[in-house]
């Protein structure tokens, strides 16, 4: 039996520390805040993504991808969100078979409260993370994104591309356009 490169096996264990790390953190803080678990704040966040153009509406099936669980756990996560009011359920118009599933103004409402906890902590727990040696490379790789993200953003609207440096200070970044 051959064994994977040390390197490779360390990356992947150093990746799920991370995400351990920082979805107890999460969950930590949504619980206390909003009485709300990470899995809950996925789906309500996913489902408000949601909009009535072609493709704009989430099948269980899809849902279940998007938030990283079995079709019937998130078929359960559902039906407590929908028993709590936060989501309503209805059978899709063009296709009788399907049903799908939107947030109601009172899961708006929460989510809406529980973002700005979530991102905090998100935050906070990449701060603390990133102080672990092990952890550190990842960390920085997870910034990197979302300094890219804002970047293309920025790019797309057409306002000047900023960076945000160490101190939360934000930096201008040269952009080329072709």
């Amino acid at each position: 039996m051959t064994r994977p490169e040390p390197g490779l096996a360390h990356g992947w264990c150093a990746l799920s520390a991370l995400h351990g790390r920082i979805e107890t953190y999460i969950e930590r803080a949504l619980q206390a805040e909003h009485a709300l678990s990470v899995r809950e704040f996925s789906v309500l966040d996913v489902l408000s993504d949601q909009h009535d153009g072609e493709g704009g509406h989430f099948r269980m099936a899809q849902l279940a991808d998007a938030v990283v669980l079995s079709q019937s756990a998130t078929t359960r996560l559902v039906t407590r969100l929908e028993d709590r009011g936060l989501l309503a359920r209805y059978l899709c118009p063009t296709d009788r078979r399907g049903i799908y599933t939107d947030v109601t103004e009172a899961g708006l409402a929460l989510l809406e409260q529980a973002r700005p906890t979530n991102d905090h902590a998100l935050r906070e727990a990449l701060d603390a993370a990133g102080r672990r040696p092990e952890l550190a490379p990842l960390v920085a790789a997870v910034r990197g994104l979302e300094q890219a993200q804002a970047a293309a953003q920025a790019a797309q609207a057409g306002r000047p591309v900023q960076a945000v440096q160490e101190d939360g200070a934000a930096a201008p970044v040269p952009v080329a356009v072709g």
